[in-house]
């Protein structure tokens, strides 16, 4: 399924997709815990696309 379909990305889709460094996503999941954007499953933190989109499109920097 391509990346621009799926519901959520896990760190390195989202990496690769937005072009933001993996070590940078992990620290803004890490500062905007329980976010709408961010889903934990388990230890692992994934990125719902749209959401996150809306954020990056609201934030002024990254």
């Amino acid at each position: 399924m391509p990346v621009w379909k799926k519901y959520s990305l896990n760190v390195s889709e989202a990496a690769e997709y937005y072009g933001i460094g993996e070590k940078r996503l992990r620290q803004i999941a890490g500062e905007n815990e329980g976010a709408d954007f961010i889903l934990e499953v388990g230890s692992h933190i994934r990125f719902k696309r749209k959401l996150f989109e809306d954020y990056l499109d609201t934030a002024s920097t990254v």
